[in-house]
């Protein structure tokens, strides 16, 4: 059955929403807001369908064509139909939907705390990593590619166009070269990572594979002449979402990636994480900075650390600076840049949760937590810290207006939010926001 609805804003997904003529929400596939379209209703889940377009009644001027066909396929750029100017405004609702929806704020107070969507220079090419799947091609030889958005299936690809245009064939180039490495042997590689520097030109390769004897010469010198690989390295680990790492062997070269943010130098070794887009990471770290005042002296601790993404640049401004950070390969990438950088940060390797309560009285404090956001307990444990200024990035609007609720509980107003555009193409959004005592 088809109806014909119009089209009225993108949902935190990949999906656009409209509403059919009983008045039932409906999530329409590859939709742009303005568009009246025929839509056919492929599940009914009761409270709301999905459905996909049938035919475009009257397409949106919000509209531009795709330029990335394996993307669209893939469903790495979902919103690459919609112009950039669409995709920030669209970013930002979703922010102020968020705190209306969740945090329950009232619609206009949300409007006024949300920021404008501060947009990404580069709309392609920006991704400094890929992350590959590995898998067969049509004729049942080993390749690389993604693992297509919602079904998990294993797509093959040669390329991708939201990468850095030095890594942007990558897939093609290490697929071509692990399958000549490996021969006929099945080497358990289930995952290939990527990292490229505009920055400094380096360029690493992390292959995960089972634990195991490894032909580590033979895919050194191929990888490494493939594409031109400052540094090789095999992370051991057994599949599947716990992925628990075993070992971290280096193949060829520095065993670990450098990348610059601002004066600062961040080396990073896998499995650490760093942000994927280097230019709007730099917007975080500035926003932060700004956002907190006068650092310089200032008591500040910095939780879900990682490798000093925040912690190097405010020490550098002067601030006394203490990191949590629990992933162990991490901390010492965190030691080893405080060291480089030439600050002095006390780093501890911990939960943030448990180490909170130890940290004494702040003058601020800088969190970063994972998409799951902060533990149910973390806000009031801040509360009881007293800093006078919290900034709180996300990369989840949901999660982070659950948790602006909690920190209302305890005492903590929302006073800003900027939503930055790390991913350009897609639905995710990062928020620099900022909490005082009420």
């Amino acid at each position: 059955m088809t109806h014909t609805v119009e089209i009225e804003r993108m949902a935190y997904g990949a999906d656009a929403i409209g509403h059919l003529p009983d008045g039932k929400t409906v999530f329409v596939e590859s939709g742009a807001p303005g568009d009246v379209a025929e839509i056919e209703v492929v599940e009914d889940k009761g409270s709301f369908a999905r459905a996909k377009i049938a035919q475009l009644v009257e397409p949106s001027p919000n509209r531009v064509r795709p330029v990335s066909p394996i993307d669209q396929v893939c469903g790495t750029a979902p919103w690459q139909h919609l112009s950039y100017e669409t995709q920030l405004q669209a970013k930002r609702a979703n922010v102020v939907g968020a705190l209306v929806h969740t945090a329950r704020f009232d619609e206009g107070l949300a409007e006024d705390i949300v920021a404008n969507c501060v947009g990404s220079k580069r709309t392609w090419n920006y991704r400094n990593k890929l992350e590959l799947a590995t898998g067969t091609d049509a004729k049942g030889k080993f390749a690389l590619g993604f693992h297509r958005e919602g079904s998990g299936e294993f797509v093959p690809a040669e390329s991708t166009h939201l990468a850095h245009k030095q890594i942007e064939k990558a897939p093609k180039a290490l697929g071509g070269a692990i399958r000549y490495a490996q021969g006929n042997q099945d080497l358990g590689i289930f995952r290939v990572g990527v990292r490229h520097s505009l920055a400094t030109g380096e360029l690493e390769v992390a292959l995960w594979t089972k634990p195991g004897a490894f032909p580590r010469g033979m895919f050194a010198k191929t990888l490494s002449s493939a594409c031109k690989a400052t540094s090789v390295v095999r992370v051991l680990a057994d599949p599947g979402k716990a992925r628990k790492i075993k070992g971290v062997e280096i193949l060829d070269g520095r065993g670990y990636w450098r990348e610059r943010i601002g004066d600062a130098e961040f080396s990073t070794q896998a499995p650490s994480f760093f942000q994927v887009n280097t230019a709007q990471a730099g917007k975080l770290v500035e926003l932060v900075t700004q956002g907190l005042g006068g650092v310089e002296g200032a008591y500040i601790a910095d939780l879900y650390a990682g490798g000093g993404t925040f912690s190097i640049p405010l020490a550098l401004a002067g601030a006394d600076v203490v990191a949590v950070e629990s992933a162990g390969s991490s901390v010492r990438d965190l030691r080893f840049n405080a060291e480089n950088n030439g600050v002095d940060i006390e780093v501890v390797g911990g939960d943030a949760a448990r180490e909170l309560t130890e940290l004494g009285e702040l003058d601020a404090l800088v969190v970063d937590p994972p998409r799951a956001g902060l533990a149910e307990n973390v806000p009031a444990d801040i509360a009881a810290a007293q800093p006078a200024h919290v900034a709180y990035v996300s990369c989840d609007p949901a999660t982070w207006a659950r948790d602006i609720a909690r920190f209302a509980e305890c005492g903590y107003r929302l006073v800003a939010a900027t939503p930055v555009d790390l991913f350009p193409q897609t639905y995710h959004i990062e928020t620099v926001s900022f909490l005082e005592p009420a």
